[in-house]
C-alpha cells in the first residue's frame, strides 16, 4: 500500500468553495492506514460531520488482520460505510453484526459506548470503506446509545442530473433514510459517468462538501482528485463535471450553534463531561464488549 504523506492545504477557488482538503495518512496500529481529512485546524467540521477517515484500500488475510480492539465513544454517531471486503462489529449493547459493501452501521454512543472491529479473512481480501463521526446536539449528547445496521435493498436510491445516488443518511431531494439522525444533514454515495454534471443548491442554513473516492472532476474551474475534500459554504450551489468516470461521496448538514470539543474518541460541548469520560475508561467503568478481553487504552 502506498505510503505518502498529504498536507492539508487551502485553497481559494471561487465564492462557493470555503476550502479543498488533502488527507493524512494516519497509521492506526498493526500497519492499517487510513486517509484522515477531517478534523483539520481551519476546518473543524462540515455540516454535523467531525470526523472523516478512508480506509486503505488495503489486502487483508490471517497474517494481516484489521484489529480495532474495544475502544469507547461518547456523544457522537459513527457511520461505516464499505465499498469492499467485510468488518465484523461488536458492540456493549451486545450486538455482533457483519457490515458489507454497500450496508450502513449507525451507532449512536450517547452517553457512551464501546464497540471492537475485526476483519480477518481466510484468504486476502482488499478492504475500502468511510468511517467518519457525526456530532450530536447539545441536547441529544446524553441519549442512550444505539446500533442499527441496514441493508443496501433499504437505502433510498435517488437520480439527480442522471447521476446514480444512494442516501445513506439523512434527508435529500424529497428522500429520507431510515437512520435515526439527530439533527438536519445529509450523506449520499454517488457514480457520474465521465462527462456528467452535477448541480445543486444547499439550503441556506446548510453547508456541504464532495469526497472523491475515485476518479476526478472539475469544480468551478479546478480539478480535484481522488481523496481530496471541497468544502462548500453555508448555502452556497455544490455544481461539478466528472472528467473521468467518477465515485464520490456527497455530505453535509446545520452546522453546530456551539462549538464541540473532541478528545480522542470523545466529543462534547463540556470539556468538564470529557474529562469524565477519561477517567471513566481508564477505570474500566464502561460497559464491556461483547466476545471481547482486548481494549485500546486511554491515550
Amino acid at each position: 500500500m502506498a505510503k505518502n504523506v498529504y498536507s492539508v492545504e487551502e485553497i481559494v477557488i471561487a465564492s462557493n468553495i470555503e476550502i479543498v482538503l488533502n488527507p493524512k495518512e494516519k497509521n492506526l496500529g498493526d500497519s492499517f492506514i487510513v486517509r484522515r481529512v477531517l478534523p483539520f485546524a481551519k476546518k473543524r467540521a462540515v455540516g454535523p460531520f467531525v470526523f472523516w477517515d478512508h480506509m486503505g484500500p488495503v489486502t487483508l488475510s490471517e497474517d494481516k488482520p484489521m484489529l480495532v480492539r474495544a475502544h469507547p465513544h461518547i456523544g457522537l454517531a459513527t457511520i461505516t460505510y464499505l465499498f469492499s471486503g467485510a468488518i465484523l462489529h461488536r458492540d456493549s449493547l451486545n450486538n455482533e453484526q457483519w457490515i458489507r459493501p454497500g450496508e450502513v452501521n449507525w451507532m449512536t454512543a450517547g452517553s457512551g459506548i464501546v464497540h471492537s472491529e475485526r476483519a480477518e479473512p481466510a484468504t486476502p481480501e482488499v478492504l475500502e470503506g468511510i468511517q467518519l463521526w457525526v456530532g450530536l446536539p447539545t441536547n441529544a449528547e446524553e441519549v442512550e446509545p444505539s446500533f442499527v445496521h441496514k441493508k443496501e435493498t433499504e437505502l433510498p436510491i435517488v437520480e439527480k442530473d442522471g447521476i446514480h445516488l444512494r442516501l445513506i443518511a439523512g434527508s435529500a431531494f424529497g428522500e429520507m433514510s431510515p437512520l435515526p439522525v439527530y439533527s438536519p444533514l445529509f450523506y449520499l454515495n454517488g457514480q457520474a459517468k465521465a462527462g456528467q454534471s452535477f448541480s445543486h443548491r444547499l439550503p441556506e442554513n446548510q453547508e456541504g462538501a464532495i469526497y472523491i473516492v475515485r476518479g476526478k472532476v472539475e469544480v468551478e474551474g479546478q480539478q480535484l482528485q481522488q481523496f481530496q475534500m471541497a468544502c462548500f459554504s453555508q448555502g452556497g450551489e455544490v455544481n461539478f463535471q466528472a472528467t473521468e468516470d467518477l465515485e464520490f461521496m456527497l455530505l453535509g448538514g446545520e452546522p453546530f450553534s456551539q462549538p464541540k470539543h473532541m478528545w480522542w474518541n470523545f466529543v462534547s460541548h463540556d470539556l468538564q463531561r470529557i474529562e469524565k469520560a477519561k477517567e471513566d475508561w481508564k477505570h474500566q467503568r464502561f460497559a464491556k464488549v461483547i466476545n471481547e478481553t482486548e481494549f485500546i487504552p486511554l491515550p
